[in-house]
């Protein structure tokens, strides 16, 4: 029996003839690219329709001819619909620059006004960068088809924050004056403390949040592609997220000291507060499928499944400032059921 079927076999069902049905283009298309890997003729197909109708489209028909979504800039805000926000939308949606040149417009203008010359992509300005945003652009570009070099850069310096190889240095280098009333080695950047994906607005605690965003990034990178300082890099997260059991989310990253409820609610697209299903896909995707502190992990995805073999949409964030709405709470979601697959299959096939 092969390892597809072997992974069905844990399913109380099999919904992958829902995620084919017609009317999700989009769902349809990743379901046969991801889960099916289905053949070049048919995923072309699937592909254009996909940028032709639903959310991809919806998307760049709102994209100003220039790249930008909203207002021209960094592309911050409003949340949810401006730039920042429709390039991680686009990405997490499976759109490509190959089957849609205003997709690479848009890369291109976001990497011009947003990415600062050390390699920081900035909400503001050049000191108010979080890793949060870091992971998050550096998952999305990549996973869209950018191939711009500057991406080196931006991933060589997320790497040297997780490993402290000549950071103070490299910072003061890269120009950033140091942000108002911020004290401490990471005075150039407003949110960035000293722990392991550290943030001030976590009062200095370590956020995992941010932490799974940045692993994401690092599995988007081949690994014949990696450096041996990003291996480094990713090697100082894997031992974080395994330093518990990650089905507990206990990585004291909260304000309150516990972990935060949003953990165990499942949601798309994810933005910054992220959800222990991406975290398997961060881990997965990194090669870490059969390592058994991840095994408590798989089995809470699949105990989530419903007796069709759907999980639902747990958490809706800001669902009305979105382009386009993907579902209800608490309801049988495609999107969901498609990441909980992936991550399933990837790590039956490890």
């Amino acid at each position: 029996m092969n390892k597809q079927q072997d992974w069905k076999k844990l399913l109380k069902a099999d919904p992958t003839p829902w995620l084919l049905e017609e009317e999700n283009p989009a769902v349809r298309y990743m379901t046969l690219r991801d889960i099916l890997d289905a053949g070049e003729k048919e995923l072309s197909a699937a592909r254009t329709r996909a940028h032709r109708e639903g959310p991809i489209a919806t998307i760049l028909e709102n994209m100003n001819p220039e790249g930008y979504w909203i207002t021209p800039g960094l592309g911050y805000n409003p949340k949810c619909k401006s730039t920042v926000w429709s390039i991680i939308s686009l990405a997490q949606l499976g759109a490509s620059i190959e089957e849609d040149k205003r997709i690479g417009t848009a890369c291109a203008y976001f990497l011009d006004h947003a990415l600062a010359k050390g390699g920081q992509f900035t909400a503001w300005k050049p000191s108010d960068m979080g890793l949060c945003l870091q992971g998050n652009m550096l998952s999305s570009l990549p996973e869209l088809g950018c191939k711009d070099k500057r991406l080196d850069t931006a991933y060589a310096w997320t790497a040297r924050r997780l490993t402290g190889e000549d950071l103070p240095h490299k910072l003061n280098a890269d120009g950033l004056a140091p942000a108002e009333g911020v004290p401490g080695p990471f005075r150039s950047l407003k949110f960035i403390t000293d722990p392991l994906f550290g943030c001030r607005t976590n009062k200095g605690l370590s956020c995992a949040w941010a932490g799974v965003s940045v692993m994401m990034a690092f599995s988007r990178l081949p690994a014949e592609h990696r450096t041996g300082l990003i291996n480094r890099a990713i090697a100082a997260g894997v031992d974080y997220f395994f330093s518990t059991d990650p089905a507990t989310a206990d990585f004291h990253d909260s304000k309150s000291g516990v972990p935060d409820g949003k953990w165990w609610q499942f949601k798309f697209p994810d933005f910054y507060a992220t959800d222990i299903l991406k975290m398997a896909e961060a881990l997965t995707a990194l090669g870490y499928g059969s390592d058994p502190r991840l095994a408590h992990t798989l089995t809470m995805i699949r105990d989530k499944q419903d007796d069709n073999g759907r999980w639902p949409l747990d958490y809706v964030d800001n669902n009305r400032k979105m382009w386009v709405k993907y579902g209800s709470a608490g309801k049988p979601n495609k999107w969901i059921t498609l990441r909980a697959l992936r991550v399933l299959k990837r790590a039956a096939e490890q």
